[in-house]
């Protein structure tokens, strides 16, 4: 390997000084985005890590080509049901971006069973809505935001990025002329919400990037004259809005990471005024769908308000609501199962919870006489993901969920909700004659400094001995609430064929567990999540499954915060660390509320700008400020230039701390410079970056079987 020296960021010390105490930040200038020397600067990391993997390109190509040739590249998705169409989605070989069509649901025998369309065939009547290889065109970057059809399927609304910044232009297409209406809005926030035909509402952000408004847009009027619906004015909650199922009412919901607030009003009144459910209470969360019970109008609520792992409740449509606690209870709170929501149908209800760290799914069959109870769905596998699919229409009596483990590819199963019988409507196509018998997945436990159990999702080939140490993956996010559930990957089969266990560390802070799991690793606890991954390589390291020099951890966005931790805290159990769109210096981002998201996350990580608790908790494991003058594993830090969830100044300071202090280790820092939170777009784009990070990862624990040999 090339002995290119590294770039050397200069040191220009600015001094933070917050509750009486000091931190000497060296790096902060990187955050002059546009400035010619940041860029420089940038772009000699970029050329750095380029030269310093160009022995991967090979291995990199051939991982790329792995993933192309078992992705079933021409390809389209299963018609849905919505209104009088069966919409769909179309990929093409050779092409980045796909389509979407839809079809005449009159084109169907059954109103209910779509017509078998094949890939490489296109129906007489079919429509292209959108052709996103086209709309791509000329962009180095881009993204489809919105896209919602008019329930009349008359127009359809589209929002598109092209920096990769999440500002979306906002379009209005008349799908039976197919021109473009003069309706554009620009700079606004993700989705679009009909009302009829004449109404559309859309969200903006204010200048911390935080959805504070609604806005109703009339069709054929000048974006000028739209109407300021709802502005959320407190700086810890986000505004969104969408409608029921059942098309009867719009929804507005005001959330903090602790609190919402519900407001509705009927679709058929789009102009009135939107009124409270429940006023907000600290603490206290719900969420709301409309059912039609034995004739009549309902609340379904799914809320915390007796215990953290939520209820379901229900009561009339009405003016004079009952208090939250005194509603009907359906599914009382359980310490064991985490309800994460409902879904309503004309005839039957949907609920998703989660329970031995697998989400589930569980169905209550409406009668004349009203409610029922909700029976599960069962699985034979130990280890899975199910689902709701997009089931768009109210009186649908099939139900679509999706279905996939660690093994076996993602099946879209249809049931039939008045006798239980399933259907496969499309099963995953992996090319080259992938058998999931090659392959077996199980839980293991690890077990925390304080004792809690944690879970371990572990996948690798069923030849693969692990009674002697393998190399191994390490996969880890906890925080959001967020579950890392088993699911299938095409691009994971290249690190399992060459000999690698992959393991996913269930750690606190995300939601596998239920809502106890999350509030013991956030704020003033977060440091459970660190030390439970760090569990969970011990556990891994003393089961002789992998060892030090064989061991590579992962994690991107706060599982980068993760990886930042983990790389102070135990740089000696790992060969590597990967951290994708890191969120390293996160006392510095809290510190700052005109920065996007800050004020909505300090219900995640606390308050360091008027806390100094919160503050000294903060500094004692903020990768950026606790870089220490020991040896690191090697570590690869992937950034994009426009992300705006979290900055690319962030991994790039702390690849220069990293470099200036540590006294061992390669410090690599990529940056994509038209992308955002998620990367390149494209999947072409995509698999080649999946491909150059794996190939990294098997370069680092290949070296530790060298080692051993």
């Amino acid at each position: 390997m090339s002995q290119q020296l590294p770039p050397i960021a200069a040191k220009k010390p600015v001094t933070r000084t917050f509750h009486g105490r000091e931190f000497v930040d060296n790096y902060e200038w990187l955050r002059q985005k546009d400035a010619p020397e940041t860029r420089e600067y940038l772009e000699a990391e970029n050329a750095y890590t380029q030269e310093q993997t160009k022995h991967l390109e090979a291995l990199t190509e051939e991982i790329y080509g792995e993933i192309k040739s078992r992705v079933k590249q021409t390809d389209m998705s299963v018609p849905v049901r919505s209104g009088d169409w069966w919409y769909y989605g179309r990929t093409e070989e050779g092409k980045s971006y796909g389509q979407s069509c839809r079809l005449p649901a009159s084109a169907s025998a059954d109103p209910w069973t779509p017509t078998v369309i094949e890939e490489d065939t296109r129906p007489a009547d079919e429509e292209i809505l959108l052709d996103l290889n086209e709309m791509a065109e000329g962009h180095e970057f881009f993204s489809l935001g919105a896209s919602s059809v008019t329930v009349s399927g008359r127009y359809l609304a589209y929002s598109v990025d092209t920096e990769g910044d999440e500002r979306f232009t906002l379009y209005v297409k008349d799908l039976e002329t197919g021109q473009l209406l003069d309706d554009v809005i620009t700079d606004v926030f993700y989705g679009a919400t009909w009302a009829g035909e004449e109404y559309l509402f859309y969200q903006r952000v204010d200048a911390a990037w935080r959805p504070d408004t609604v806005w109703r847009h009339r069709i054929g009027t000048p974006s000028e004259q739209d109407v300021l619906v709802y502005r959320e004015d407190d700086e810890a909650f986000n505004v969104g809005i969408g409608a029921t199922r059942s098309e009867k009412f719009l929804i507005i919901e005001s959330g903090s990471k602790i609190t919402t607030e519900v407001r509705y009003t009927s679709v058929d009144t789009p102009e009135a005024e939107f009124e409270v459910l429940w006023p907000r209470e600290a603490g206290v969360e719900y969420a709301v769908d409309h059912a039609v019970v034995a004739g009549e109008d309902r609340w379904l609520v799914t809320h915390n308000a007796t215990g953290p792992n939520f209820a379901v409740a229900e009561c009339a449509v009405g003016t004079q609501l009952p208090a939250l606690r005194e509603l009907n209870e359906l599914v009382a709170h359980d310490d064991d199962k985490r309800i994460e929501g409902v879904d309503t149908f004309a005839e039957h209800i949907v609920m998703d919870y989660r329970s031995g760290a697998i989400g589930r799914v569980a169905i209550m069959r409406l009668s004349s006489d009203g409610f029922t109870q909700f029976e599960p769905v069962e699985f034979d596998e130990e280890l899975y993901t199910c689902g709701v699919a997009a089931n768009p229409e109210w009186e649908a009596p099939k139900l679509r969920l999706t279905y996939t483990s660690l093994t076996q590819p993602t099946q879209l199963l249809e049931l039939e909700v008045a006798t239980g019988e399933r259907e496969v409507l499309k099963s995953q196509e992996v090319l080259g004659g992938y058998d999931p018998a090659k392959y077996t997945a199980y839980r293991l436990w690890a077990t925390a400094p304080d004792g809690e159990q944690i879970p371990l999702s572990v996948v690798h080939r069923v030849d693969l001995d692990v009674s002697s140490p393998r190399p191994t993956l390490l996969y880890g996010y906890g925080s959001y609430e967020a579950s890392m559930d088993p699911t299938f990957s095409v691009s994971r089969l290249s690190l399992l064929d060459r000999g690698m266990i992959f393991v996913i560390a269930h750690i606190r802070g995300g939601g596998e567990m239920g809502r106890r799991w999350y509030d013991n690793g956030k704020g003033l606890r977060k440091k459970n999540t660190f030390t439970d991954f760090i569990a969970a390589a011990d556990e891994l390291i003393k089961r002789g499954m992998t060892e030090p020099k064989l061991l590579v951890a992962e994690g991107g966005s706060a599982g980068g915060m993760l990886m930042g931790a983990i790389a102070n805290m135990a740089p000696e159990k790992f060969a590597g660390i990967q951290a994708i769109v890191p969120f390293v210096d996160p006392l510095t981002s809290m510190l700052m509320p005109e920065l996007p998201l800050t004020v909505t996350e300090w219900d995640e990580w606390g308050d360091p700008f008027h806390d100094p608790e919160v503050y000294d908790y903060m500094a004692s494991y903020a990768a950026y400020e606790n870089v220490s003058a020991q040896d690191y594993p090697d570590i690869l830090a992937v950034t994009s230039l426009n992300d705006t969830r979290v900055l690319y100044v962030e991994p790039a300071k702390w690849i220069a701390q990293l470099r200036a202090t540590a006294t061992g280790g390669q410090f690599l820092l990529k940056t994509e410079m038209a992308a955002g939170h998620g990367g390149v777009s494209g999947r072409y784009e995509k698999w080649r970056q999946t491909a150059f990070e794996y190939a990294w990862v098997i370069d680092k624990a290949k070296a530790g079987v060298n080692s051993t040999n």
